[in-house]
């Protein structure tokens, strides 16, 4: 825990503790919404609260049994998690939205991924290489704007919910900043080179 002394200055523990489970796990997410249910002067459901925070602890563990590969850079593995994750997500969608959200958010995410892995596969050893690696990049940046914008529909129609929504955003842009951070140092290194 950290401290603050009577000047106002932080004291930082020498040793951290280590933590068996999450910070936030199950209990801790029922009980700040019944807490928020309480003061809002609002009738809930525990035993709900609690099928539907272990359903979403379900989804993104789904995502974190994919392991970092260390020979794959990290956007790869950021979108192989991105798939997963909308592929689990979309089983339960309703049957309605399949052929409008479903198989195109899943069939963006293979492209997407493909793309990445096309543009890894080429050598920055001349110009015409470095800009087809580009151009990979830039395929795949397009797409992942794409997935966001069909993924926001789709949460506006019912096909998936907000919390699904939120955490496909939040790896869309991991996955753009990694792309563009590659893209950047890909520039660099070919500057030093010529």
């Amino acid at each position: 825990m950290i401290q603050v002394s009577r000047d106002h200055n932080l004291k930082i523990p020498k040793k951290i503790e280590q933590f068996e489970n999450t910070i936030n796990n199950i209990e801790d997410k029922i009980e700040v919404k019944k807490s928020i249910a309480i003061a809002n002067h609002k009738k809930i459901n525990i035993s709900k609260l609690k099928e539907l925070a272990k359903e979403e602890d379900q989804e993104l563990e789904i995502i974190s049994k994919i392991p970092f590969n260390s020979s794959e850079l990290i956007v790869i593995t950021v979108v192989k998690k991105l798939g997963a994750y909308m592929i689990t997500i979309t089983e339960k969608s309703p049957k309605k939205f399949r052929g409008v959200f479903v198989n195109r958010m899943q069939n963006y995410c293979l492209e997407i991924l493909e793309d990445l892995l096309q543009a890894n596969f080429i050598r920055v050893d001349s110009i015409e290489h470095k800009q087809k690696r580009e151009e990979y990049q830039k395929e795949a940046i397009i797409k992942l704007k794409l997935l966001g914008y069909i993924s926001m529909v789709a949460e506006s129609s019912g096909c998936i919910l907000k919390k699904q929504y939120k955490q496909i955003a939040k790896q869309i842009a991991e996955a753009i900043n990694l792309t563009t951070a590659w893209k950047k140092s890909d520039d660099e290194r070919f500057k030093k080179r010529n």
